[in-house]
């Protein structure tokens, strides 16, 4: 049985930091492409950044480019998502994913919430 299984979440001041953490069981980590996803309050889930599955190629979206960083440990199963220069626009529910094909994202973790407060 596949689980991801999201840490690190919490409430920050704006311009604070978090570091959330996903830890993935029952499949081949390596062989995926992970993403963190968020949804904000009365908003659509959008996928923030993701990571291939080696060589540290990623992707992130305009909104956090140059404040969040997607990182992953293959040896220890998991994915991070540092967040830096938090804005309450960052508020959410904070989700991981995991694709062995470009952007089907197959397996979902339950989400860790993220408030930034003003």
């Amino acid at each position: 049985q596949v689980q991801l299984v999201e840490s690190g979440g919490g409430l920050a001041q704006a311009g604070g930091s978090l570091r959330l953490s996903c830890v993935a069981s029952g499949l081949t980590f390596s062989n995926y492409v992970m993403s963190w996803h968020r949804q904000g309050p009365g908003k659509e889930r959008e996928l923030v950044a993701e990571i291939a599955t080696v060589g540290g190629m990623s992707f992130t979206d305009n909104s956090v480019k140059g404040r969040f960083t997607i990182s992953r440990d293959n040896a220890k199963n998991s994915v991070y998502l540092q967040m830096n220069s938090l804005k309450p626009e960052d508020t959410g529910v904070y989700t991981c994913s995991a694709a062995q094909n470009f952007r089907v994202f197959t397996y979902w973790g339950q989400g860790t919430r993220v408030t930034v407060s003003s």
